[in-house]
């Protein structure tokens, strides 16, 4: 970006960042306080966050402060580093944070971007599931106006029920518990039915600012109409009158204690992951459809918590929340998590006596709404659209999580899904054998602009990051071909990854298309599935078993006028005249295509080749066409699939007169010299030479057309039929013109 367009875009940031700051405001009060920290925490990551890595970062769009899934760690650390002291837990804690800003930067200089790949997509869900019920339950009773209480989130959350009775029973003998309870109520309704109100002058403010404007709207209420507030002073925020005494600072006393360390090295960990996982969501949504430079971002993020900790602030991480809204507000660059952090600090500056008007049973009506949104049923449903197993995965990995801490949990969830896999496959000696192995093979095909990325063995949240470097490296407006079938299986991570790289391409103007994956069993119909190559396989008899190539096909099939059938098909006995096939035993044929036009038959075609140890499975889609008029037998190769075939067969390379370009760049050859010269003229020449480059074999009585030694993709397919289309109308008129010849 220039300076001139810098500049001429700093309103619409400059407004991105005062939207986004709305939100972060009272998001940040409420996590702190969650966190057991002073609320004013909040503020001070959210302000440090948006101007360091604002300054330093790597991303674009992205907004930076106190995130989510550190709440109950954090939580945890301000209770038990003090010893019961609450305020030397918190000043322990913010050492902690310090020393996790310290690691997370280290993470960002060892080039550790990668770092999230490693957790398979499910148990994260689970992940963010667990903490979202964790919030829940932890604020439901303040939100009531209730003490928050202590104990295993799992347990207190079969005793909601219990809250809300104790609300019931409580309320009538305490003015003030009925009044903050009431509010909460009221707050989380406007968050629950929100979007429902279509007013846009409405909704130009986001919700949990009304849930702020209503709270202090109950307050000067209160003092307009003379009387006292009903809610309790200790149940309403409690902010510092001047900067300076929002600061507090680390106490390194547990410096040499393994319990500090612990937490440190929890939060470098969860809030690392939570933040690279952040990065590649909001650069999906950006419109410019950039990258970010992730180990840049991480080494941001990870000195933003080092200040932030130092200041007696939260951890930094990446938040999605907050960077949709930024996007939706046609941010363009980092200056508008600038900016936000800016406002913040202008908000505690000049309108911390306003703040202190809101009670704290409306700041943990969001966080009730937030765990709710994190932690949403629709999520179960999704899951187990996906597959069985990724429902269990996630239902295992939250009870973990809610059982133990978010450590043991995503890696136990972690543990489970790769138990799954080795249930599924029955090959656990596929991942062990494999995983140091190299698997994936990218190069650019000669005499296209097109790339062809080969992933063998497996592809799963283990190696997943070797692929996702190599797309990386051809970059999103190129056309890329991945092919899996060398891989026996591959996960739900890797199928959502691909799919978004999809998306993500298509959004550039490239293009990604799977292939190879036919063969695969799925257990469901969505596109996420995992799949896993079947020893029996129905070959898409069931629609909902198809592949995206399979649909594809099928679709295509549909537009043109042409059938299709994905079952396995009987060998046709013919293919064996064509010298390609004629050493390579054919084991499948299957995605059968018929063109009636051109009376063409595009096949899949699974054979052997190599002899005996060294022998392996091959895959080629193929044209065939059957010709109403003898020709003569021939083979045109530019690839150079079938020179030492041809050497073998003792047929040399036939050259045209008059067609140096064409002897150059082809190899032709047969047993009836003069017969093939005579129908390659320039009619024929003109379209070979101005088409993509084919194998073409001639057997006399059918063509046999491959453009490449792999699988095909949708598109591929076509370009492949039409130029079938064109060769036969080609060699239509040149028999008809040797007929007037030879009449003549």
């Amino acid at each position: 970006m220039t300076r001139n367009q810098f500049i001429s875009s700093l309103p619409k940031n400059l407004f991105a960042g005062f939207v986004v700051s709305l939100i972060a405001l009272p998001l940040g009060l409420s996590l702190a306080v969650a966190s057991g920290m002073p609320a004013t925490a909040g503020i001070v990551s959210a302000v440090v966050g948006g101007v360091v890595v604002a300054l330093l970062g790597g991303s674009y769009v992205t907004i930076s402060g106190p995130g989510y899934s550190l709440v109950v760690v954090l939580l945890t650390a301000v209770t038990t580093l003090g010893g019961g002291d609450l305020f030397l837990g918190y000043t322990h804690t913010l050492a902690a944070i310090t020393i996790a800003g310290v690691l997370i930067t280290l993470l960002g200089v060892l080039r550790m971007g990668k770092l999230a790949e490693f957790f398979p997509a499910s148990a994260i869900e689970g992940m963010l599931a667990a903490i979202g019920l964790s919030l829940l339950v932890k604020q439901f009773p303040i939100m009531l106006g209730l003490e928050a209480g202590s104990g295993n989130p799992l347990i207190k959350l079969f005793k909601l029920p219990l809250v809300v009775t104790e609300f019931v029973q409580s309320a009538p003998e305490s003015v003030s518990t009925l009044a903050a309870g009431l509010l909460g109520i009221v707050s989380l309704v406007i968050l629950l039915f929100n979007s429902s109100i279509r007013n846009r002058y409405y909704q130009q403010i986001p919700s949990p600012m009304w849930v702020i404007l209503l709270a202090v709207g109950y307050s000067y209420y209160c003092q307009l109409r003379g009387i006292e507030s009903t809610i309790r002073p200790d149940l309403f925020i409690q902010l510092p009158d001047s900067v300076e005494s929002m600061i507090y600072h680390p106490n390194f006393d547990l410096i040499n204690s393994w319990g500090l360390w612990s937490v440190a090295i929890t939060i470098a960990v969860i809030g690392s992951v939570e933040s690279l996982l952040s990065i590649k969501a909001v650069d999906n949504l950006d419109p410019q459809r950039r990258r970010s430079n992730a180990n840049k971002d991480l080494r941001a993020l990870g000195v933003a918590t080092a200040i932030s900790g130092f200041l007696g602030g939260l951890n930094v991480v990446t938040v999605i929340s907050r960077s949709s809204v930024n996007v939706t507000q046609q941010a363009n660059n980092r200056s508008s998590n600038f900016f936000h952090g800016v406002f913040l600090l202008l908000f505690i500056l000049f309108f911390s006596k306003l703040l202190n008007r809101v009670p704290l049973s409306a700041l943990a009506a969001i966080l009730v709404y937030t765990g709710y949104k994190l932690a949403h049923p629709l999520k179960l449903v999704a899951a187990a659209k996906v597959g069985k197993e990724q429902l269990l995965i996630l239902v295992a990995t939250s009870l973990i999580t809610l059982s133990t801490n978010i450590i043991t949990g995503i890696f136990l969830g972690t543990l489970i899904t790769l138990l799954s896999h080795f249930v599924i496959t029955k090959r656990p000696l596929l991942f062990l054998l494999h995983l140091f192995q190299p698997n994936v093979l990218a190069f650019k095909e000669k005499d296209t602009d097109s790339y062809y990325v080969s992933v063998k063995y497996f592809c799963s949240f283990l190696n997943l990051f070797k692929l996702k470097s190599k797309l990386d490296a051809i970059g999103a407006t190129k056309t890329v071909v991945i092919d899996f079938s060398l891989c026996e299986f591959v996960d739900h991570s890797a199928m959502q990854t691909v799919e978004n790289y999809i998306a993500s391409f298509e959004k550039k103007g490239g293009k990604v298309s799977t292939i190879g994956l036919d063969l695969h069993g799925a257990s469901s119909s969505h596109p996420f599935a995992v799949r896993n190559l079947a020893t029996e396989n129905t070959l898409g008899s069931i629609e909902k078993l198809f592949s995206r190539r399979q649909e594809n096909l099928s679709k295509m099939s549909k537009e043109y006028g042409w059938e299709y059938c994905a079952k396995n098909q009987p060998i046709d006995p013919s293919l064996y005249q064509f010298l390609f096939f004629e050493t390579k035993p054919i084991v499948q044929v299957y995605n059968t295509l018929v063109d009636p036009v051109s009376n063409g038959v595009v096949q899949d075609i699974v054979f052997n080749e190599g002899e005996f140890i060294a022998r392996e499975s091959a895959r080629v889609t193929a044209l065939t066409i059957k010709l109403e008029s003898h020709i003569p037998s021939f083979v045109l190769d530019k690839e150079g699939l079938l020179d030492r075939l041809n050497a073998i067969a003792g047929l040399g390379d036939l050259t045209v007169e008059g067609h140096n370009y064409f002897n150059r760049k082809f190899h032709l050859s047969g047993s009836q010299p003069d017969k093939i010269r005579s129908l390659f003229n320039k009619e024929l020449i003109f379209l070979i030479e101005s088409s993509p480059i084919y194998l073409i074999e001639s057997s006399g009585r059918e063509l046999l057309i491959l453009k490449k030694d792999r699988l095909l993709s949708p598109t591929e397919v076509k370009a492949l039929v039409y130029f079938g289309r064109e060769l036969i109308e080609t060699l239509a008129c040149n028999s008809i013109s040797s007929n007037r010849e030879i009449s003549n």
